[in-house]
């Protein structure tokens, strides 16, 4: 089960973000070290004609350089221009942002960049040994690179979330609909609604503490207790499903009677035209004879 991160942002909002893991992270580490070799690949052949028709040591010295600038300015330059996101990133739909949630600028990709090719991977890393260690250690998958500039990778494509439908309990229907929700934060009663949409990804025994600590929140709130051989779960459903079910209640007359008023400003504007007919009963006082009302 995929962990969520407890990012908190400098206004103490947590960030509800996936933390990458290895598996994703290594195939996109595979992206870009294949493009990396192509293009080393490329100089290499460029800098063999240097050597065949110039100088070898400058032709080695130049290799160096060259190996240098593209294994660590190749991630330092995708990750600044396009916000923490390398060609094989993008293909796996990760980023690497700041530990607060903000965008990664030059100094932490820099950082990054540094630490991958002289810690985490090639120089002392013996071909990556430091950074899987490190990342399987991480509550977050973090490297050594994450952790001295303070990022992360995230995925950012994720399936869609689905809102768990929270339904009444027959035994409790009737009881439900006498309790005093008007005192129901907003807060518990998402907490509330989370809880129930992942009690299947608990453990049985995570899921009665946290349902009993929920419990006892939410009967202090209202102030109904528990009934007798209700379990938590279905005494939690059964608070917010009669809460759902006043709030749509207090939609229905909006729904019912809004477009019949719509309609009824032209009704009387019909008659206003039967009315105009009026003006034939100015000539009545010239009709003596008109019949008796």
């Amino acid at each position: 089960m995929e962990q969520e991160s407890e990012l908190v942002t400098g206004e103490a909002v947590v960030l509800d973000v996936r933390a990458a893991k290895l598996a994703s992270r290594g195939l996109a580490m595979m992206v870009d070290v294949a493009l990396q070799l192509i293009v080393l690949f490329v100089t290499m052949l460029v800098l063999s004609q240097v050597a065949v028709f110039g100088d070898e040591a400058l032709a080695l010295t130049l290799f160096l350089v060259t190996v240098v600038l593209i294994m660590v300015g190749y991630p330092v330059i995708f990750e600044t221009l396009s916000r923490g996101r390398t060609l094989g990133k993008m293909a796996l739909g990760l980023r690497v942002v700041r530990t607060d949630g903000g965008p990664v600028r030059f100094r932490h990709a820099l950082v990054r960049g540094l630490a991958g090719f002289f810690i985490d991977f090639w120089a002392l890393g013996m071909l990556g040994v430091v950074a899987v260690v490190t990342s399987l250690l991480s509550p977050n998958g973090r490297r050594v690179g994450d952790y001295l500039a303070g990022t992360l990778v995230i995925r950012e494509r994720m399936p869609a979330a689905r809102t768990p439908y929270v339904g009444m309990p027959p035994q409790l229907a009737y009881w439900a609909s006498q309790l005093d929700l008007t005192r129901l934060p907003n807060d518990l009663a998402l907490a509330v609604r989370q809880y129930l949409g992942r009690t299947s990804e608990l453990r049985p025994e995570a899921a009665e503490a946290l349902g009993y600590g929920l419990t006892q929140q939410v009967a202090a709130a209202i102030g109904a207790p528990v009934p007798p051989g209700v379990p938590s779960w279905a005494y939690l459903s059964a608070v917010l499903a009669e809460r759902r079910r006043r709030d749509q209640a207090k939609l229905q007359p909006a729904v019912q009677y809004g477009p019949p008023v719509a309609q009824s400003y032209p009704q009387p504007a019909a008659p206003a035209p039967v009315a105009q007919p009026q003006p034939p009963a100015e000539p009545a006082p010239e009709n003596p004879f008109a019949p008796p009302g």
